[in-house]
């Protein structure tokens, strides 16, 4: 297990140094992204001026509140509450948000499926976790919201933050096929054979 301090952009060679079990924090450029903003990009046609390649994202629609443009809030918004919302049903998106945007790393909460993972494998990604209930913690790692996108979909718009020393989170799914998700399914499948046969369970 490694510890690794990336600021993105990041290339398909920093990517598949990561295993699983690995730990990694960033620093610099993380985009928000959600249900609704992939939906209006992938299925909608809507096009973002955002250039993705090499990202991060994070599943989130974060709670944002409106002040004037300043330095300190250059998209004339401050962070209030930037938690991690759930990944699985964004699973669909993940390809494309690879294959036609050029992302790495997705970080969100409860793992992607197997075709996320195959798309890790093929293309050069990793998925990064964050434990649930966390979303005081990570908001501390945020300094600022630097730019929006696809803002009329608010909070679900496209979101642009400056992060430092964001995590450390875990590799749960790296680009050699390998999965915690996947290995604790077959591990409770697994026991719960035992269970079964010992109890006479056919």
């Amino acid at each position: 297990m490694a510890h690794y301090d990336l600021a993105c952009p990041i290339d398909e060679t920093q990517v598949r140094q990561l295993r699983v079990n690995d730990s990694v924090s960033l620093s610099g450029t993380l985009f928000g992204i959600r249900d609704a903003t992939q939906i209006h990009m992938f299925d909608r046609g809507r096009k973002t001026r955002f250039d993705l390649s090499g990202q991060a994202v994070i599943h989130t629609a974060p709670n944002v509140k409106k002040v004037e443009k300043t330095p300190e809030h250059p998209a004339g918004y401050a962070p209030v509450c930037i938690g991690t919302t759930t990944s699985d049903r964004m699973e669909r998106f993940t390809r494309p948000l690879m294959q036609q945007h050029g992302v790495r790393l997705i970080i969100g909460k409860g793992g992607l499926r197997e075709d996320s993972l195959k798309s890790f494998q093929d293309l050069g990604g990793a998925y990064l976790a964050i434990i649930g209930g966390t979303a005081a913690l990570e908001t501390t790692w945020i300094e600022a919201i630097e730019d929006v996108d696809l803002d009329d979909l608010n909070p679900e718009s496209l979101w642009r933050f400056r992060v430092r020393a964001f995590g450390p989170l875990l590799v749960a799914m790296d680009s050699h096929g390998q999965s915690l998700y996947s290995r604790v399914q077959t591990n409770a499948r697994s026991r719960r054979a035992e269970v079964l046969r010992k109890l006479g369970v056919r």
